[in-house]
């Protein structure tokens, strides 16, 4: 809405809950239009576009992210991941529709040999079936935009490891049941919520011996989606890009909880356990490349993510 744009969101709520759009609608001051459905549902897909005219374009975020359970359940982000990208490129071929913003993931690097991984650094095995469907995604937006360059143009951008919440601490992550991912699992365990926190190995080539990450705060990442749309309806580029959305910086997991020690002065409770199936050691990303064609660079640190992750925790707990 900021930025000028009039978005219309479809959500199934498989992982998520209907009160985030009232957190969203509190911060703009306005109601927002929710169709709630699959975006792999191509009937349901078609109903709605029935009913706007003018979509300029699309940002899809719409799939699983946890590593750990990709290895566990490999067909359920198979069929989601690379289904509904599918579904939405025939939907979006139907209704000529022009540009794609696909949210693509670090993941695609498998380990990498040489660090930081620039967008030209090669895509290796990937090391969990989660990143194996974000490969494949970069494979049929390529595939496609090369094959109708005059009719869909598409901007991956390769998320590395965004936490945080927005900081009026309306709106954050929210995952249904036992977090996947590391923040949600800290801000927890912090709450009294969890009783401890696991960090998966400590005995990985790194400075501490856990994992290296580069965290980005999410109104970080938002912003850059915001770049990549204009991107595309200024007619800039060619009609499939990548970007690396990251800081440039890796923290280890140790750092990323002394980092939330710090700015909430709550001691965790953490133990070291086993490495987890379809961890990367270490990947941070080159993102000299964002800054300059996107015109785009994260402005906020680990430790202003850790502390509006904790101000959303807060607030959950307040209002439940």
């Amino acid at each position: 809405f900021n930025a000028g744009y009039e978005p219309i969101i479809v959500d199934n709520f498989s992982n998520s809950e209907r009160k985030a759009i009232l957190g969203i609608e509190q911060i703009i001051g306005r109601y927002i239009t929710l169709y709630t459905g699959d975006c792999a549902d191509k009937e349901f897909m078609c109903e709605v576009l029935d009913r706007h005219h003018h979509i300029e374009g699309v940002i899809h975020f719409a799939a699983f992210k946890a590593v750990g359970e990709s290895v566990q359940h490999p067909l359920k982000y198979y069929k989601n991941n690379v289904g509904a990208l599918l579904t939405l490129l025939e939907v979006m071929e139907q209704y000529s529709i022009k540009n794609l913003v696909f949210s693509s993931s670090c993941t695609v690097y498998g380990q990498p040999d040489v660090l930081p991984v620039t967008e030209q650094s090669p895509r290796k095995a990937a090391e969990s079936p989660y990143g194996h469907t974000k490969q494949m995604g970069e494979e049929m937006l390529e595939a496609v935009t090369h094959a109708k360059q005059a009719e869909i143009r598409a901007i991956s951008l390769r998320y590395f490891n965004p936490i945080g919440a927005h900081p009026s601490a309306l709106i954050g992550e929210l995952p249904l049941g036992v977090p996947n991912n590391l923040v949600p699992f800290i801000t927890q365990t912090a709450a009294g919520i969890r009783e401890k926190l696991t960090v998966f190995g400590n005995d990985y080539n790194t400075p501490d011996g856990t994992c290296v990450r580069d965290y980005i705060h999410v109104v970080d990442l938002a912003k850059a989606h915001v770049k990549a749309i204009g991107r595309m309806l200024e007619g800039k580029g060619p009609s499939y890009e990548v970007f690396n959305i990251g800081t440039g910086n890796g923290n280890t997991v140790l750092e990323a909880i002394q980092a939330f020690e710090k700015v909430s002065g709550k001691a965790l409770n953490y133990e070291i356990g086993p490495r987890r199936p379809g961890d990367v050691e270490k990947v941070y990303a080159e993102v000299s490349l964002s800054e300059k064609a996107l015109g785009w660079k994260a402005e906020l640190n680990l430790e202003d993510a850790m502390r509006d992750a904790w101000k959303w925790q807060q607030y959950i707990q307040h209002h439940e």
